[in-house]
């Protein structure tokens, strides 16, 4: 599903579509402990779509590792390090190099910890001792949505909604502006198949009438004037999950 979307978004920004598909996920790697580093550089490499391209053992030293604009899409942050910590290290790379998104590693989060990381601009965490599954299911979330929401962050963001950016609270408004049909609509009207309104009436079992509505009623909501247009909108908001 989707797999249109890349392209949309291309022409939109008036760049040609690149082949998603050929395209490996950089990832760097921070850790004081070299057999941490070792192993997560090991495990990493071992997957078709990933490639790693610096690995540190601290901030000030992974620093000057991009100096050279040689980035990552993912940066792995262990927390705990000396010279320069991760909590440093993730809110300097949220300032200075915003197009690499972080993913905290710990040993075992506290809400304190977690807190001050995502404040410095984390976008997800992982402990030291989840199983690979979990890991790449962080890393691939991270790349797809731009955060990774275990049910730890998810407590977290809930009982702390300061920590939301205005992007995150604007999304929640939307959601909430949006009925469970009219979500439902949106996603086939961004379906790879480049499905008609009828097709859709008939997948959803309603009128063409109805999907009439559903459409108008996102075009007033919104202020969106045509179907490119509604797709657009579902991936800027991340709204194309069932």
């Amino acid at each position: 599903m989707l797999s249109w979307i890349p392209k949309l978004e291309a022409e939109r920004h008036g760049h040609s579509p690149k082949n998603h598909e050929n395209m490996k996920t950089k990832i760097d790697i921070i850790d004081d402990h070299h057999i941490v580093r070792g192993g997560l550089s090991s495990l990493l490499s071992s997957v078709d779509e990933y490639e790693i391209l610096h690995e540190a053992g601290n901030g000030k030293e992974y620093l000057a590792c991009i100096k050279d604009g040689n980035l990552p899409d993912i940066a792995i942050v262990d927390l705990q390090m000396p010279i320069m910590d991760g909590y440093d290290t993730i809110l300097e790379l949220t300032k200075s190099y915003p197009s690499i998104k972080t993913l905290a590693l710990t040993v075992d989060p506290s809400e304190e910890s977690m807190i001050r990381a995502l404040k410095n601009g984390a976008r997800g965490f992982i402990r030291k001792n989840a199983a690979p599954t979990a890991l790449k299911h962080a890393i691939n979330s991270i790349v797809t949505t731009g955060y990774f929401f275990n049910e730890e962050t998810h407590k977290l963001y809930t009982a702390n909604p300061s920590l939301k950016t205005k992007s995150e609270v604007k999304r929640d408004e939307i959601i909430d502006r949006i009925t469970a049909r009219e979500k439902e609509f949106l996603i086939l009207v961004c379906d790879d198949a480049e499905l008609t309104y009828d097709q859709i009436a008939d997948r959803m079992g309603i009128t063409s009438r109805t999907v009439d509505y559903y459409r108008n009623e996102l075009f007033e909501k919104f202020e969106i004037k045509s179907k490119a247009g509604l797709v657009l909108f579902g991936i800027k908001w991340g709204l194309l999950e069932a």
